[in-house]
């Protein structure tokens, strides 16, 4: 790990959750960055590709932070062959989109402020995606929650399914997904079956309370129970 230090304090998240799972997340905006400041994230990033086989880009931009900065470092990493994650919101994934990241895995609310509309029925997701696919990624993973996702690359178009569970904390299980599907690719598993340990893994980290992750082993045991269905 490596940690690029700044001038001014990181910003608090508060989430708060009960028994029953709702869950009202309080995020404070970052800090500004300076233009230093993010030469030196730069820099750490270009340092550490080398040794890399996938960049992950999860989550917003601080204030002032000019929305083609992830732009910039998808074109990095795709300058020394290392596969990218996108997972932002906002103008930082419409920026982030043109440079061809290999996967982009937003969530419902996320895709509805990118695509200006509601997604409300299966049929305006589905198109969703495939919109956000024409978008510029090679891939796309839309994270749908307790409903599981759709996938899409150049060959499937796929909806995966988990089973119903007692959702404790839903918190960071879109984080869970990407992170599986990531593993997954990178032991040579293939888009569909990656997409499904996905789902598994956001599925088993939504069981446990707080910002838990779920274990591989806890991953394991719901795989099983996660349906996949082709698209069209």
């Amino acid at each position: 790990m490596e940690l690029v230090r700044i001038d001014k304090e990181i910003r608090t998240n508060l989430t708060i959750t009960d028994k029953q799972g709702l869950t009202v997340k309080l995020n404070e905006l970052g800090p500004p960055l300076s233009p230093k400041e993010l030469e030196k994230i730069s820099l750490a990033v270009e340092s550490r590709l080398d040794k890399a086989t996938w960049f992950m880009i999860c989550g917003s931009v601080p204030p002032g932070v000019p929305p083609h900065f992830y732009n910039q470092l998808i074109e990095i990493a795709h300058k020394k062959s290392v596969n990218t994650l996108l997972d932002t919101d906002g103008d930082a994934l419409l920026h982030g989109l043109e440079a061809q990241p290999t996967v982009v895995s937003p969530n419902q609310q996320e895709a509805e402020r990118l695509l200006n509309r509601a997604l409300i029925t299966r049929s305006h997701l589905v198109d969703a995606v495939e919109r956000i696919h024409g978008m510029g990624a090679h891939s796309i993973v839309l994270s749908l929650g307790s409903r599981g996702a759709i996938g899409r690359n150049a060959k499937e178009l796929i909806e995966v399914i988990p089973p119903r569970v007692d959702a404790l904390c839903p918190l960071g299980a879109g984080d869970a997904l990407a992170a599986a599907f990531t593993w997954a690719i990178d032991k040579k598993k293939d888009f569909i079956d990656a997409v499904r340990w996905g789902v598994a893994a956001g599925t088993a980290s939504a069981k446990l309370p707080g910002t838990s992750f779920a274990s591989l082993d806890q991953t394991k045991h719901l795989y099983p129970q996660v349906d996949v269905r082709s698209i069209g």
